[in-house]
């Protein structure tokens, strides 16, 4: 993977291809559920709206993060994103599963009368060739920006939710259109409207799964991650290889925002190096490190005794009463 790291894809091109797709999938929907009744076309319906209203919030996100550092908030507003991110989460969660499971349980207690189901299958048709391609522009990115690591690995890495978001939102969406999909037909077929009431229950289970998953990888983002041990390991590298370092005690990073990492640097300097040189010293190491990893955004490099910085670790992990 480039640089060890999952950080920024085309997310533009990812978002507002599923928002086009979704816009259009979504009116269709409920056109096709208003005329037919049912159940799980009405869920599809819903959920598709959702997944419009996700991929608004995101782009609002992207914007806000993209804002100058100030003041009030000197590493900027990168992490709002993360913010925005856990809240598509909570909304797949509410209003996607819920109002979907709810749906489906009405419709099974009050089934609606059975009608013609070709306009469903049509609507469902379009659907999933639509879903398709911008689940196909979702994996084509995530794909180019994981490398070598396997799915799961990647997106557990990842510091971009909105490459995720779109890939796991659109998977969720072709698994409920294949679901809806059997609903309709099993439900003719047997001459039992409840089986679409099933379907759709079907369908809610499946979003509540992804937005649990979402809400787990977000909220480790808006928390505060570590940046890849691979970037890591290339900083204590660069710190270690300077002649005037004895030795590096820690290196403790942060990302404020995808594709912007903070990293404090404790480094235990020769005791012959002077105040003077030491600055100069910095300087070097900081040129350097920013050459070398670019999303460097900030470096705080501290002058620190090793066993100094042995016994401050040691306190700082012991329990406290």
């Amino acid at each position: 993977m480039t640089d060890g790291l999952i950080t920024r894809i085309k997310d533009d091109i990812v978002l507002y291809g599923a928002l086009a797709a979704n816009v259009g999938i979504a009116v269709a929907k409920f056109v096709a559920a208003g005329i037919t009744g049912s159940s799980s076309m009405l869920t599809e319906g819903v959920h598709s709206l959702v997944d419009s209203g996700n991929q608004v919030l995101l782009l609002y996100g992207q914007s806000r993060a993209k804002r100058a550092a100030d003041t009030a908030h000197p590493f900027g507003y990168g992490r709002e994103l993360y913010f925005w991110a856990f809240v598509v989460a909570i909304l797949i969660f509410a209003v996607g599963a819920g109002v979907s499971i709810y749906e489906g349980y009405r419709h099974i207690i009050a089934p609606e009368p059975l009608s013609d189901p070709l306009i469903n299958y049509v609507v469902l048709g379009v659907s999933a060739l639509l879903e398709g391609t911008s689940w196909t522009i979702a994996v084509r990115e995530f794909a180019r920006a994981k490398g070598d690591l396997g799915w799961w690995q990647a997106v557990h890495q990842s510091k971009d939710p909105a490459g995720f978001i779109v890939l796991f939102e659109d998977s969720a969406a072709l698994a409920g259109l294949m679901i809806a999909a059997l609903g309709v037909w099993a439900s003719h077929a047997f001459g039992d409207p409840r089986i679409d009431g099933a379907a759709s229950i079907a369908i809610g289970l499946i979003l509540a799964l992804v937005a649990v998953l979402l809400a787990r990888e977000s909220k480790g983002l808006l928390i505060g991650e570590r940046a890849d041990p691979a970037i890591i390991a290339s900083i204590r590298e660069i710190v270690q290889a300077h002649p005037a370092i004895l030795a590096v005690n820690h290196v403790r990073t942060i990302h404020t925002a995808p594709d912007s990492i903070f990293a404090a640097i404790s480094a235990d300097f020769d005791d012959s190096v002077t105040m003077g040189e030491g600055e100069a010293i910095i300087e070097v190491l900081e040129t350097r490190l920013r050459d070398a990893v670019p999303t460097l955004a900030s470096i705080y490099i501290r002058p620190e005794n090793s066993a100094a910085a042995a016994t401050a670790a040691a306190s700082q992990s012991a329990p406290h009463p």
